[in-house]
């Protein structure tokens, strides 16, 4: 582990040179772009160490295992891999039908891997985990949960599936997702499926976007972790809604190659884990260059980012891993709300941890209005572009979100101009003055970080009274993941939020079939579907 994480050692300049370019040809996608600047070292480090302590309660049930512990009985000889993943078949036996987080369950395929793998070192040996179903899958259907994609089986896997196989990862099945990951989960032509794990009988309770099938299986202890990608929010918000810990990295750091596009500057994968450590993990194995996407190319290495998410302590008390200052945003935690209230107690928490100060900040300047939804929307024509001739011959293969479609193919050329030129001044100011101030920022939303390609983790930090999760989000500096796992595991050190599960809904089995057949859980109309576009 370095004695300054890797955020110190980016030139910012650099990245925002590099923003400039990956705007000017988010239409090529094969141009090469600047390399960033960076005085660090230049190789990949090693495997770092996932030994773990197993909780007493992950114990009586493997499913409640993270990665980590999981790992950590299967390295031992104490967990099978096919036992461990029996537990999750069983648990999606009896509850997806009222779940519906999966779109597809590969429970031959996953078994027959599980009991190939055996015993193993790797940090995902034998986990079962869960793919959102916008990424390829060899000789498996990729839908995307559309119209357009209902019959296309790839003949490759995308490259960050592939890199999760080749840790030891075992694919249990596709998750359901929003139409070509637009909204929160429904069928094409707009009708609710997947549900909030916290609040299975309430189908209004938002499940958190179109990542929302990943993280209901998680949350719900189908499986010990998933993968989702963000354009305008589905990491962190289904990771908030679902007492998640999911971690959206910067721009580059996954390759995007083997995944159903929908924005070329702010598509992101990355995972959705039960804490800081299994977002590390995930993101550790899902990282680094691919020859197959540019913008994966000229980045600094992957860090350790294991050992980053790893509390530490001094003289028995917990300390983040390098002095931070975190950064208050104006009204975050104003008002007389429950999320008002765990914002505040969230802040206190952070404020105990040893070598941590938290710190208010101002906005940069026209905040509002580099950030509002007229900008947001030059993500649009992005999207629709690469589907025109789809948009020209059936506009009915795009079901319900059509009209956010025709948006894209209908922005003129100068707003879209108009849009990217403001993107970069954004970045620009968040760099030079926002980042200033602070080393991580705490937000109230996904945008505007994820449209200038900056890294942002979710974690709990409380719950309603109606017993629905409370979350919250770190914004971090050009390749600060490692940061943010460090403060984000010196949060969970001190508090068991991301400890908690939702109850097992009533009636398991014998609920299924009314649960799934026949049963309206109310719909998405496509007059609504612009204003929910991730």
């Amino acid at each position: 582990m370095e004695d300054a994480p890797q955020d110190t050692r980016v030139d910012r300049r650099s990245f925002l040179h590099r923003a400039s370019a990956l705007a000017a040809v988010a239409t090529v996608g094969t141009v090469a772009l600047p390399e960033i600047a960076y005085a660090g070292p230049t190789t990949t480090p090693p495997p770092a160490d996932t030994t773990d302590n197993v909780r007493p309660e992950a114990q009586l049930d493997v499913t409640e295992l993270t990665i980590a512990e999981a790992a950590t009985l299967i390295r031992t000889g104490r967990l099978k891999p096919e036992k461990l993943l029996e537990a999750y078949l069983a648990r999606i036996g009896s509850y997806d039908g009222i779940y519906q987080a999966f779109n597809l369950v590969l429970a031959d395929e996953a078994l027959a891997r599980a009991k190939k793998l055996g015993r193993g070192k790797g940090a995902l040996h034998g986990i079962p985990l869960a793919i959102k179903d916008n990424y390829y899958t060899r000789g498996i259907p990729t839908t995307a949960n559309s119209y357009l994609f209902e019959k296309f089986v790839p003949p490759f896997d995308a490259t960050a599936v592939r890199k999760l196989q080749a840790a030891g990862g075992i694919v249990i099945g596709k998750t359901q997702m929003g139409p070509l990951a637009t909204t929160r989960a429904t069928t094409p032509d707009g009708r609710i499926t997947t549900v909030n794990a916290w609040t299975p009988q309430n189908p209004s309770t938002d499940p958190g976007g179109s990542s929302s099938g990943s993280a209901t299986a998680v949350a719900s202890r189908m499986a010990t972790s998933s993968v989702g990608t963000q354009t305008g929010g589905s990491i962190i918000a289904p990771s908030n809604a679902q007492n998640l810990t999911g971690l959206k990295p910067t721009m580059g750091r996954v390759s995007l190659h083997g995944i159903v596009p929908l924005s070329y500057t702010r598509d992101h994968p990355g995972p959705l884990a039960r804490d800081a450590k299994d977002a590390a993990i995930m993101l550790t194995a899902m990282a680094g260059e691919d020859p197959n996407d540019p913008r994966t190319q000229g980045l600094p290495p992957v860090p350790d980012l294991i050992t980053a998410a790893t509390p530490v302590l001094r003289n028995r008390k917990v300390r983040v891993r390098w002095k931070t200052r975190v950064g208050v945003i104006p009204g975050f935690s104003t008002g007389t709300t429950e999320v008002a209230a765990a914002r505040r107690a969230a802040l206190d928490t952070l404020a105990d941890v040893q070598d941590l100060q938290v710190v208010d900040v101002t906005l940069p300047d026209e905040w509002d209005v580099l950030t509002n939804a007229a900008f947001n929307n030059v993500r649009l024509p992005e999207r629709s572009e690469p589907f025109l001739p789809m948009l020209r011959a059936d506009l009915r293969g795009f079901g319900v979100s059509v009209t956010g479609w025709l948006q894209g193919a209908l922005l003129g050329a100068d707003e879209y101009l108009v849009g990217q030129r403001a993107k970069v001044l954004l970045l620009r100011r968040v760099l030079d003055d926002l980042f200033e101030q602070c080393d991580v920022v705490v937000q109230t939303s996904p945008n505007p970080f994820d449209s200038i390609g900056l890294p942002e983790l979710a974690l709990p930090i409380g719950f309603s009274t109606a017993g629905v999760p409370i979350g919250t989000i770190l914004g971090g500096k050009p390749f600060g993941e490692e940061r943010l796992l460090a403060v984000a595991a010196a949060y969970q050190a001190l508090t068991d939020w991301h400890h908690r599960r939702p109850a097992d809904p009533q009636g398991g089995v014998r609920a299924r079939t009314a649960m799934t057949v026949g049963q309206d859980r109310g719909r998405i109309r496509a007059e609504e579907v612009p204003d929910l576009m991730q």
